[in-house]
Order: C-alpha cells, then structure tokens, then sequence
C-alpha cells in the first residue's frame, strides 16, 4: 500500500500532455473465456510502458468496479500515445485479439478517452493521499501560497 503523505499538495506538469483513459466493462459476467483476455491482456502493456520512458507514458492509476476496470493514463504527448497505440506489439496483438475474438458479440465492451491538456490549463488537489494521479505523473508540490485554491492553481486569482 502507497504511504499516505499528510498535508494538502498538488502537481505540477511542465508544459502540455495528454491523459487517456481506457477500461472495459463485463456485459456478460458468465462468458469469463470471452472477457478474462481482455482484462489480461492490460498488464504486458502496463509492464512495456513503465519499463520503457522514452514511448512518452508517464504514469497510470487504475479503477475496479464489480464489472470492469478503467485505467487513467498520463503521456507526454498525444503523438507518443498515438505511436504507441499504431506501432506497440503488445497493442496491436491485443486489439487484434479482441476483433477476432470478440468483435461485436456484446460480451464485453471496450472504451477509451483523450484529453489534450495545454500547459497550465488543469488543476488538483491531493489532500492526506499517496502520491497519486497527476502528482505520480509530475512533481508532487505542497498547495501553498497561490496554490492554495483551485482558482490559484489555474493562476486565475493570487490565491486565498
């Protein structure tokens, strides 16, 4: 379990980058040889992305619910997400694998999400949590002085 740091922080990323969430959800809980390669197949991805920095993935969080998982990444960039995606033989043996297997039998669905985030324009709060999120991505930095508020953070006030 991640050590949990007292105090309020925030984060901060140099420059624009981009966060790509994707998950699948179970349509069909009784078809496990249909579903279990999907969720499988996300770990030798995780594994290629956090040994290798120069694809431009920085960090990823994950979520678990009773009928799926969704993954939040950070990447430097959206080209290096795209790169990744078009070129990775992890990705492109999963993505095949699951139009093959599972194509649109309904079993189980796929989803993913991207945010092209330019420079300064996000903001967040950890407070008595892990470095977690975008502070794993980034820098972890106390919420102090300007940074205080939401509205300091986004540098739209000087803070409280």
């Amino acid at each position: 379990m991640s050590k949990v740091v007292p105090g309020r922080y925030t984060a901060r990323m140099e420059g624009s980058f981009a966060v790509f969430m994707i998950g699948m959800r179970v349509n069909k809980l009784w078809a496990i040889p249909k579903w279990w390669p999907v969720f499988a197949a996300m770990n030798p991805m995780l594994r290629e992305l956090y040994a290798h920095p120069e694809l431009g993935f920085l960090s990823s969080t994950f979520h678990l619910s009773w009928r799926g998982l969704t993954l939040v990444q950070y990447w430097k960039s959206f080209e290096h997400l795209e790169k990744y995606a078009r070129e990775a033989p992890n990705h492109l043996k999963a993505w095949r694998d699951f139009n093959r297997k599972v194509g649109a039998s309904g079993v189980v669905g796929i989803y993913h999400e991207t945010y092209l985030i330019p420079e300064g324009q996000y903001e967040c709060l950890y407070s008595n949590m892990p470095v977690f999120g975008l502070a794993k991505a980034g820098s972890h930095e106390p919420a102090t002085g300007r940074r205080e508020t939401a509205s300091g953070r986004l540098e739209r006030t000087d803070g409280p």
